[in-house]
């Protein structure tokens, strides 16, 4: 009998691996249901700054509108913010806040910076005198010595930037799937494999069928939150994969994106993502994208 099952699970795997791998989801239907929205920064831990304000305000006042505008017009999600106030919070506990929660996705708000653009420039020059010979043949002698001034300017660096994890952290993301199984296991999937070992190879395929799901998912809500961006007149420095820095989204068992809103050390970015203007553009992009997003896992069909 235990043959039988083990042979009965790795076909059911293999037959959801086959059917993922022909670019369709598994059987069950996917559910947007809850959101966890990540303030990043936070105390202590100020995050970029600009000529008068910091990251971890701005990542705050986004992420509370974010939270207001998914509950009024999509009133049938539930959404979690890590952070409500200025407190800090490590990676670990915003990924067991997220996991906690059971969330569907999980969306990390922040702002970029660029370092300041250094500049020399000729300031003058200095009279330097020195002698040469001994004695009676000693001389003397003037030079003029350059004189350089250094400073610096903003960088011009501005745009939006939406980011995943990277695919080189695939592994640290199973990990969180195994630990975090019963947040994406449909119960007809559970029940099918609750009698074998986490480490065993049919269980890690499923583990990392679920990852390469996760990540497609991931990738394609960047682009989408991308195009939002373009659609408002924001300059896109495209979706793209995080290779370092962000541990967090490769931390929970879920999709998992982080908004870069925009370049505090930009002055005229800065004001943009200081004003509720800016602030109220940036979330009705993420709720546009998540819309989009939404209906995109909710309504497509597996091959018959």
């Amino acid at each position: 009998m235990k043959s039988k099952s083990i042979l009965s699970v790795g076909l059911f795997l293999l037959c959801l691996q086959s059917t993922f791998l022909s670019g369709f989801k598994p059987v069950q239907k996917a559910k947007l249901k809850k959101i966890i929205i990540d303030a990043g920064h936070g105390g202590h831990d100020v995050g970029a700054g600009g000529k008068y304000s910091k990251e971890k305000d701005i990542s705050l006042g986004v992420a509370l509108k974010l939270g207001k505008l998914i509950q009024s017009q999509m009133p049938e999600l539930d959404v979690v913010l890590t952070r409500t106030s200025d407190i800090y919070q490590s990676p670990p506990t915003k990924a067991n806040i997220a996991n906690f929660n059971k969330g569907d996705l999980f969306i990390s708000i922040h702002c970029n910076s660029a370092p300041p653009i250094k500049h020399t420039e000729l300031a003058g020059y200095k009279t330097e005198t020195y002698y040469t010979g001994k004695g009676k043949r000693k001389k003397k002698h003037t030079r003029k010595i350059p004189q350089y001034r250094n400073y610096t300017t903003p960088n011009p660096a501005k745009g939006t930037e939406t980011y995943i994890w990277g695919a080189n952290k695939n592994a640290l993301k199973e990990k969180a799937m195994r630990e975090n199984e019963s947040l994406y296991l449909d119960s007809a999937t559970a029940n099918f494999v609750k009698d074998f070992d986490t480490n065993s190879p049919d269980r890690m395929i499923l583990y990392s069928l679920k990852t390469q799901q996760y990540f497609n998912r991931s990738a394609n809500l960047a682009l989408t939150v991308e195009e939002e961006f373009k659609k408002v007149g924001r300059i896109s420095r495209q979706a793209q994969q995080r290779q370092v820095g962000i541990w967090v989204l490769q931390a929970v068992a879920m999709p998992s994106i982080l908004v870069e809103t925009g370049f505090i050390s930009n002055p005229g970015e800065e004001e943009y993502l200081n004003s509720n203007d800016g602030q109220n553009e940036i979330v009705r992009c993420i709720v546009q994208a998540l819309k989009r997003y939404k209906y995109s896992i909710e309504n497509q069909q597996v091959k018959k």
